[in-house]
């Protein structure tokens, strides 16, 4: 299915989307509990820091992202490695809430917003008859990641202090990404892409937008409204997973072993996800994203055994594979690959601002006594409203051919 060349692009991928998993909400959740009694924090405090650490991080990724268009991506690479590493060291020596602030900041840039960024950037803009199946392979990844490091990270809390974790993650990083980023990727050009031939090379043949044309458009208003439903609902469900675990009575385990069951679902929804982009485009595909998402909302409404928080995040997890792909390829297929690379740091930046938004939102309302099933309700109807927009311009989302 792919040549040498867009199979090392293909691994460059999976290991970078594997290794922005340190700075994902479902692993920085994995530590609140013990960041919080480190700290003497409540949820709330943790909260506010969490999203506004966060909040910083999209601003500052909306301008340093954009440069993966005039660097070359082996070196480019190499810095967020370099930052990625310092961020996870940091993030061990965490002792005040300054620190933790900043901490949270370093590995929200670095990790999901750069390393993620890095990745989706460079596989968008090399492959074009096979971007969907590409994508929803480089994004194995962090479905890897989500299906094995929340039951190791819950054992090795058992073993040894959180901090020792977090320093050898550091050392990790630092030894093995450089080498297998000079490996894969140092014969990757700009003017790389997929095939030879210009019927191959069917992006030229739209028109290329730049940013500052992008968010004149109001499509792309609407699509993110969408796009960003998954960060920002997700990211509240994993900061705060203890206390869904406590208002629904469930084991301390249960949303870790549930993760299982999100990330297969969230693999196999990738790689289906992946066929069907490439058959149908992405934009056919997008108004079916959140319905699982919204299923999810019903499910943690209506039902508390602990065997409805497998259903609950396998349904989050079927949302999440398909936004993991389209959230790359659908800007991909509108507006062009030309300038994807400081698009998708838009875009990637407004995911961010969007798990700093669910951080907050999520903290405020547990504070402000709302119960689980409360905040569903006020999930549902976002997701409902986006939709609904959404499936007004279906047929308007087509790129201006050239």
């Amino acid at each position: 299915m792919f040549k040498s060349l867009s199979l090392k692009v293909i691994v460059f991928g999976f290991i970078f989307t594997f290794f922005s998993s340190f700075g994902q909400s479902f692993f920085l959740g994995l530590f609140n509990s013990s960041i919080r009694e480190t700290l003497s924090i409540t949820h709330g405090q943790f909260g506010s820091i969490y999203a506004s650490a966060t909040l910083l991080s999209s601003i500052v990724l909306i301008w340093v992202g954009k440069k993966i268009d005039d660097i070359n991506i082996s070196r480019f690479a190499f810095y967020v490695i370099l930052l990625l590493s310092f961020s996870c060291f940091i993030f061990s020596n965490i002792s005040s809430l300054l620190f933790l602030f900043l901490a949270i900041f370093l590995m929200r840039f670095s990790g999901q917003g750069m390393m993620s960024h890095t990745a989706t950037t460079t596989i968008s803009r090399y492959f074009t008859k096979s971007r969907g199946k590409a994508l929803s392979t480089g994004w194995f990844g962090l479905s890897s990641a989500e299906f094995i490091l929340p039951v190791l990270m819950i054992y090795l809390l058992t073993i040894t202090e959180w901090r020792n974790i977090w320093l050898y993650i550091s050392i990790i990083v630092i030894i093995f990404l450089p080498i297998a980023s000079f490996l894969l990727v140092k014969n990757l050009k700009f003017e790389s892409r997929e095939g030879d031939s210009d019927k191959e090379l069917k992006d030229d043949k739209i028109k290329q937008w730049k940013r500052i044309e992008v968010i004149k458009d109001y499509r792309f208003y609407i699509v993110c409204a969408n796009m960003l439903a998954m960060p920002w609902i997700a990211t509240g469900t994993f900061v705060y997973q203890s206390f869904i675990l406590e208002s629904k009575n469930w084991g301390p385990y249960v949303i870790a072993q549930s993760f299982m069951a999100y990330s297969i679902l969230s693999v196999l929804t990738l790689f289906i996800s992946g066929l069907l982009i490439d058959k149908f485009t992405s934009r056919k595909i997008l108004i079916y994203m959140n319905i699982p998402l919204l299923l999810s909302v019903f499910v943690i409404i209506y039902f508390n055994n602990p065997v409805s928080s497998f259903v609950f995040l396998g349904l989050i997890g079927i949302s999440n594979g398909l936004a993991n792909v389209l959230g790359s390829s659908t800007w991909a297929e509108i507006y062009g690959v030309k300038y994807i690379g400081s698009i998708k740091a838009l875009t990637t930046a407004l995911m961010v601002f969007a798990t700093a938004f669910g951080t907050a939102l999520f903290g405020i309302l547990i504070d402000k006594g709302f119960s689980i099933e409360q905040i569903a309700i006020v999930s549902g109807i976002y997701i409902i409203i986006s939709l609904i927009s959404l499936f007004l311009i279906r047929e308007k989302l087509n790129p201006i051919k050239i």
